[in-house]
């Protein structure tokens, strides 16, 4: 079957990989070349588009080569993202990969309170896909990522906050066409102290956060870092109408990664492929989730 373009790939031109100038340059070009030898059509590179200085972390909150970033108040600051470096270099993939389409994107952290911070850095009409990202969260003392507020709160009171933002950022901003990673809260969980996350004790703030994306004709990622079964499942229930699949990647070999047990589980909950790589997913059937009958 027809593997579906990867639609969250990040290359050298993301801050969080180290930038253009720091051991990943070139990952752009690795990218390309290991999408083509497992035989992908289609990939975005959807760069991260976060605006510096405004969220705060520890340095245990970031990897070792971001920790350069910190500044001395604490905060998370590094160069604005390259437009011009990024739009040159897609230039010179397309030409060196032409059997693979490759497409811009961007991942807008907070789309809804940095839209006249992200105009000032890059014109989005230009961008083929916008995905949009919540990830960091004031709860009283400064934005910070997830895995920074469980330590310092209630890991319950971190994560229903989380949710219960997603629809503020889906009626606060309309320049995103697919919400991000709707389980990025759950990558840092204290797993350690309060035992694996379990989602039913925050199922209705699942189903409430993708009734306001499904309301909003968003489409909704299935990021193919880990599978849970339940995010599509709730997402169709929700009435969800469509999908993207990104991996998520940092490093060129794990583009597309679980992409056959991904679509495999997006079938079972109907749904279906559209004519080419990089159209979304859509729901063309209703499935009894809990028993498998199609009605």
């Amino acid at each position: 079957m027809m593997l579906p373009a990867d639609s969250h790939v990040h290359s050298e031109w993301s801050w969080d990989t180290g930038g253009p100038t720091s051991r990943a340059t070139g990952r752009m070009r690795a990218t390309c070349a290991y999408a083509v030898r497992i035989g992908l059509e289609a990939i975005y590179f959807t760069e991260h588009l976060d605006i510096p200085d405004t969220w705060r972390a520890e340095p245990e909150d970031l990897m070792p080569h971001q920790r350069g970033f910190l500044n001395s108040a604490g905060r998370v600051d590094f160069a604005p993202f390259d437009t011009v470096g990024y739009f040159e270099a897609i230039d010179r993939v397309r030409h060196e990969f032409p059997g693979l389409r490759i497409h811009t994107g961007v991942e807008f952290g907070q789309p809804h309170l940095f839209g006249r911070e992200a105009a000032e850095v890059i014109d989005l009409d230009l961008i083929d896909r916008v995905l949009g990202s919540l990830h960091s969260l004031d709860l009283g003392n400064g934005r910070a990522e997830p895995g920074t507020l469980f330590r310092e709160h209630n890991p319950t009171v971190v994560m229903n906050a989380y949710l219960e933002q997603i629809p503020v950022m889906v009626n606060g901003s309309d320049v995103f066409e697919v919400l991000a990673h709707i389980d990025y809260a759950i990558r840092t969980w204290p797993t350690a102290t309060v035992g694996p996350f379990d989602p039913r004790p925050f199922e209705d703030a699942f189903r409430g956060a993708m009734r306001s994306i499904a309301d909003g004709d968003r489409a909704l990622e299935m990021n193919t870092r880990r599978l849970w079964s339940w995010i599509p499942e709730w997402w169709a229930e929700a009435g969800g109408k469509a999908v993207s699949f990104g991996s998520d990647a940092h490093t060129p070999d794990a583009v597309a990664a679980n992409f056959p047990e991904a679509t495999a589980m997006l079938e079972h909950f109907g749904f279906q492929p559209g004519r080419t790589p990089e159209d979304l997913w859509v729901r063309s059937r209703a499935t009894a989730v809990f028993t498998g009958d199609v009605l």
